[in-house]
């Protein structure tokens, strides 16, 4: 069979969604690629020049004052431990509660369920004061351990591992205990294998809510030694000088895991929400 040709308004149109799509494109990126030009610069050029986006004389002052004249790496390391834990803690009790709420029966499962769905539509700010307490009681304030205490369960996360995993046959889970495999086995050897996709895109919305959170660090934080980056960039802004060129470096710097990590996972992301779409 012959292929069909394509026609010239068939081009136009391609060749017209192209350019929109760059424009778009373009816009979304602008503030990023001004971001990271602008911390090429010193802070007096950008004070005197905050319409010229190309610098007119490259300098890498910026990068070396973060570097080199502040605790950048503690701020880091503290951003990982964090990040990396309250990641790997939530894709575990979201998937083992998506799981139990998807293929067990108990009294009271919906009912649960709909609290869970409930916390949902509470904003932190609500919950901002409870959270200081409870934390400033079991004596985590100004740890780390205050950020990683009160992100380890997410109701999104638990929402969406249920979802998957009611697409799971129950024959599965039914074959598998024929077989005298116990509870924890067929969710590590049966369940966690066909979440791929979810905990994937999973991983990359709880990563970014947890490196990019300013608030949460900015109440239980107290120590210069204990800040995560977002918090940390207070550290070259003070009442009567703002040094633009290392807060422009050291958010280009953060910005760095992130895409990192979006980039390894996106294949997992992008075909998590096209399934997610599809149910």
């Amino acid at each position: 069979m012959a292929a069909k040709k394509t026609g010239p308004r068939s081009k136009i149109a391609k060749l017209v969604i192209f350019i929109v799509v760059c424009v778009f494109l373009l816009i979304i990126l602008m503030p990023y690629i001004w971001m990271v030009l602008t911390s090429f610069k010193s802070t007096t050029e950008i004070i005197s020049n905050p319409g010229k986006i190309l610098p007119i004389d490259w300098t890498f002052s910026g990068y070396e004052k973060v570097l080199t004249k502040s605790p950048f790496f503690t701020w880091l390391q503290n951003s990982v431990i964090v990040t990396v834990s309250v990641t790997v803690i939530v894709l575990f009790t979201s998937s083992i509660s998506g799981y139990i709420f998807a293929k067990y029966k108990f009294r009271g499962k919906e009912f649960l369920f709909w609290i869970v769905l409930a916390t949902m539509m509470v904003p932190f700010t609500v919950t901002m004061i409870p959270n200081f307490l409870l934390i400033n009681e079991l004596g985590l304030h100004n740890t780390l351990g205050a950020l990683i205490v009160p992100m380890m369960i997410s109701g999104f996360g638990i929402f969406l591992c249920r979802q998957f995993c009611e697409d799971i046959p129950d024959s599965l889970c039914e074959a598998a205990k024929i077989d005298g495999a116990g509870d924890f086995y067929i969710y590590w050897k049966i369940i966690l294998p066909n979440l791929g996709p979810c905990l994937g895109a999973l991983a990359i919305f709880t990563f970014l809510e947890s490196w990019n959170d300013y608030l949460r660090p900015l109440i239980m934080l107290e120590s210069m030694d204990s800040m995560t980056l977002p918090v940390a960039l207070s550290y070259f802004t003070n009442q009567h000088y703002n040094d633009y060129s290392s807060i422009m470096a050291a958010a280009a710097l953060i910005m760095i895991p992130v895409t990192v990590v979006f980039l390894i996972l996106q294949k997992y992301f992008i075909k998590g929400i096209s399934i997610t779409g599809m149910k």
